[in-house]
């Protein structure tokens, strides 16, 4: 695996087990991530890729190895931490996961108050700074079923940034849309990346990596690897 200098990490995982309640899904799991690195995270369904996220944003606990992650340490995290650490990361569902009775605004102002936000003026101004980074400033009155696919996941791009996360974990961020719509998401989320922010995509759109490419992890045989570029057909395999 690259080694990555250990002042930029924001990402340290070493010899950790990945557990699914009692199923051991990855072992002896080492992985490093710059500040601001953008890569990718294949595999087949079942190969562990969701549930790496879900340990990395502590939604599954860390067992067994060590982890660090925006400096909080996963193997030690309190319950009251996982909170703080949640801010750092971004998080992007490939079913956007919108409150379909309300607006734009009005999503993402529920998470902006339900992560500690208060005063009205702040929240209305960082709606709007995050709107406007993703592409839909004239677009935060309107309900989500008024919206496209590739709109919708760009209000679930700009939810993920409300709190200027360290990291966003988007997880098959492009697999309900079209290809020219893919193509926009990534590019914003690289965009993303340029801003000092990682970003990790967990993904099965082989033409969007092979057009945008980066490093890319493969989930296989219950294990993670660097894919080589010699490797790039391989993935057709997966």
């Amino acid at each position: 695996m690259q080694e990555t200098p250990a002042s930029e990490k924001i990402i340290e995982l070493n010899n950790c087990n990945i557990w699914q309640q009692d199923h051991l899904v990855l072992t002896n799991v080492s992985l490093s991530v710059s500040r601001g690195e953008f890569l990718y995270l294949v595999g087949k369904v079942g190969s562990g890729k969701t549930s790496l996220i879900k340990t990395l944003n502590a939604q599954l606990p860390l067992k067994e190895g060590t982890g660090i992650v925006a400096g909080f340490d996963l193997s030690q995290i309190r319950s009251r931490e996982i909170a703080y650490l949640r801010r750092k990361i971004g998080i992007v569902f490939q079913d956007f996961q919108l409150l379909i009775d309300r607006s734009v605004n009005d999503n993402l102002e529920f998470v902006l108050r339900a992560t500690g936000w208060k005063d009205s003026e702040e929240i209305e101004t960082r709606i709007n700074n995050v709107l406007e980074k993703v592409g839909l400033s004239l677009k935060g009155y309107k309900m989500p079923h008024q919206l496209s696919g590739g709109e919708q996941q760009r209000v679930v791009i700009g939810r993920a940034l409300l709190n200027d996360p360290d990291i966003v974990l988007a997880d098959e961020p492009t697999g309900n849309l079209d290809p020219e719509t893919s193509e926009g998401i990534i590019r914003l989320l690289k965009d993303i990346s340029s801003t000092g922010r990682s970003v990790m995509i967990a993904t099965h759109n082989y033409t969007i990596i092979k057009k945008f490419s980066a490093r890319t992890i493969k989930c296989e045989n219950s294990k993670i690897s660097e894919v080589r570029d010699d490797e790039e057909i391989e993935l057709e395999k997966l």
